[in-house]
């Protein structure tokens, strides 16, 4: 394969996926007549054109490959509305005091807590001191913890609110595609999915991430990061392999596509930048 050609491409047209950007827009509660735009959607096409090259190079039919696109298009649908500002300051706080983050990492902590009321609990434990802390808790405030907390509860209500708009745009809608777009956050729900459903789930985590690590705007705004390295990414991509969220197959399938060039663009695309020379001999060995 040639490192220069474009191999992570949309393989819908440009003007279906601006139509699923526009699902991220969300009326600001407080603000009459204010929409708060999609926080970062080039990431949500960085990712959804990366998912496609894996799942592609892992033999994916190519019609599944493309509702496939379409699903990790909207994977962040369950933030729609997210408030930088406010969203930022909460899990900022609760990162200093290593407080978990994601349902899986709070059940761990906080077993007692019943499944799918994570949010309900943080709040419980948490709200006085974040008011004490100067960010007030009122319901817009709890809806950015739901926005990672009860993640799930939340796609679902905003998938339901435009599911009307989607199928206007001739997309058929399944099952396996909102099952993809929880798999990070909730791994347990795909434990008797179906293998190709586990692997795309899998593909949309490992992209998701892999971008993620490279995107200068995000590291700023919601990791508190100063620095993108691909010395972090894959270290991360590693332990979640680790953890078994991710499988020795599709970690292969995506440094293999890493080290060939075919992300070379959408990384400097995510970082504002172009790749610097020892960054490009890191990818290239990759499959070494």
């Amino acid at each position: 394969m040639s490192t220069h050609r474009s191999s992570a491409p949309l393989l819908i047209p440009r003007p279906l996926v601006a139509g699923l950007m526009r699902l991220y827009d969300y009326p600001h509660p407080k603000q009459e007549g204010r929409i708060i735009r999609g926080y970062d959607r080039p990431h949500a096409v960085r990712t959804a054109r990366m998912c496609a090259a894996v799942a592609a190079s892992l033999g994916h039919d190519p019609e599944r490959v493309r509702s496939y696109q379409i699903a990790c298009l909207l994977h962040d649908l369950g933030r729609a509305g997210l408030d930088r500002k406010l969203f930022g300051s909460i899990w900022s706080w609760a990162r200093e005091r290593g407080i978990p983050t994601r349902p899986r990492e709070w059940r761990a902590v906080h077993a007692d807590t019943a499944y799918g009321r994570e949010t309900e609990a943080f709040l419980s434990l948490y709200r006085r001191d974040l008011n004490a802390a100067g960010i007030e808790m009122d319901r817009w405030a709890a809806e950015q913890v739901e926005m990672r907390l009860g993640y799930a509860r939340r796609l679902a209500r905003r998938l339901r609110a435009v599911r009307p708009a989607i199928k206007q745009m001739g997309i058929t809608w399944a099952p396996w595609m909102q099952q993809v777009m929880l798999y990070y956050y909730y791994p347990e729900r795909l434990a008797s999915a179906k293998p190709w459903v586990k692997q795309l789930a899998e593909i949309l985590v490992a992209c998701e991430q892999f971008e993620a690590y490279s995107n200068q705007r995000r590291g700023r705004d919601y990791y508190v990061r100063k620095k993108e390295t691909l010395a972090d990414a894959f270290a991360y991509l590693d332990k979640l392999q680790q953890e078994g969220i991710l499988s020795r197959t599709v970690m292969g399938a995506l440094r293999g596509l890493a080290a060939q060039g075919a992300f070379d663009r959408v990384l400097e695309e995510a970082r504002g930048c172009r790749l610097s020379s020892s960054e490009r001999r890191f990818l290239r060995r990759m499959e070494h």
